[in-house]
């Protein structure tokens, strides 16, 4: 398994996100994955950065392949502009793109005051999503009508050799599915070998599993739990809650429900790194190819250095 670092659009800056790209590229990290948000999940978080435009910086910054995870191409930004956009992500990263793809967050994708479908309904626009981004790869010019898409007479001139890779995003039964079918891969944040093998079966065999889990390296574990409750306590909320709740506020409220013990049970905190790869390994013998790593909290000097030395030999 491949350890690469999860890049947080919503918890730092775009100059210190290109910081962290080239210090893990320094480390030996394998790659980046960059989170799309319109919103943070917390004003504690307080950041969302247009992740089009960090790539870019990314592209010039590092040699390290790059994958949004995860990009909605269905409500705030139309499948058509996220098709150029990947395509230019693409072309800028010398075919080191992937373009990860779910059917989103109420947070992100209630901005412009559209409705918020339900759960089947996403994932019929998702696959009508890729189905034109696809088409408009090709570099012909697409019209094309469904019952939530219509594009008209559209060509994209600015095209790489390859087209991004499609990785799609899947927590219940029918994305996961979904996902084998239509994904060139699959992206998942949970150790699960069931959802791995659902994605296999599903027509995903042979395809790429991506995964992002999160951490908390320091000197002292119990300030790391106090950053992490801090910072990401939405990590300890269940259910659907992370893709209905719409508003920053309704998130800090629901978290008040997470506790640091809480917290200290599910995110590997302070200095045990035997704990981390621990944690890791559970990806790797779910099947994971590639697991994406976010050091929450700063320290990330200390985080790459422990990481170099100690963690990403284990997993050579």
């Amino acid at each position: 398994m491949k350890i690469g670092y999860f890049l947080s659009c919503e918890e730092f800056d775009p100059r210190e996100l290109v910081r962290q790209a080239k210090l893990a590229e320094e480390a030996g990290f394998s790659g980046l994955w960059i989170s799309d948000h319109y919103h943070p999940w917390s004003d504690e978080q307080g950041q969302s950065a247009f992740v089009w435009t960090v790539i870019g910086a990314l592209a010039e910054a590092t040699s390290l392949p790059v994958a949004t995870a995860v990009t909605c191409p269905t409500i705030r930004i139309h499948p058509a502009v996220v098709a150029q956009a990947a395509a230019t992500a693409q072309v800028m990263l010398d075919g080191r793109f992937s373009l990860g793809v779910g059917s989103g967050e109420a947070l992100n994708e209630h901005i412009l005051g559209d409705r918020w479908p339900g759960a089947q309904e996403r994932l019929d626009m998702l696959e009508q999503a890729v189905e034109i981004m696809r088409e408009l790869w090709t570099g012909r010019v697409v019209t094309y009508s469904t019952d939530h898409y219509d594009v008209e007479h559209a060509r994209i001139y600015t095209l790489p050799d390859t087209p991004p890779p499609v990785i799609v995003s899947g927590f219940g039964p029918k994305a996961i599915e979904l996902a084998g079918r239509i994904g060139d891969g699959f992206a998942t944040v949970v150790p699960d070998a069931d959802s791995i093998g659902r994605f296999r079966a599903a027509g995903g065999e042979g395809k790429l599993i991506q995964a992002g889990t999160k951490v908390c390296y320091g000197d002292d574990e119990k300030e790391a739990v106090r950053a992490v409750h801090r910072i990401w306590a939405n990590e300890g909320l269940p259910g659907e809650l992370a893709q209905i709740l719409p508003t920053p506020e309704h998130f800090e409220q629901a978290s008040q429900l997470v506790t640091e013990e809480m917290i200290a049970e599910s995110v590997p905190c302070g200095p045990d790194l035997d704990r981390q790869i621990a944690a890791l390994q559970e990806f790797a013998d779910a099947g994971a190819d590639e697991l994406y790593v976010q050091q929450i909290g700063g320290g990330h000097e200390a985080f790459f250095e422990a990481y170099a030395r100690d963690v990403l030999p284990r997993f050579a």
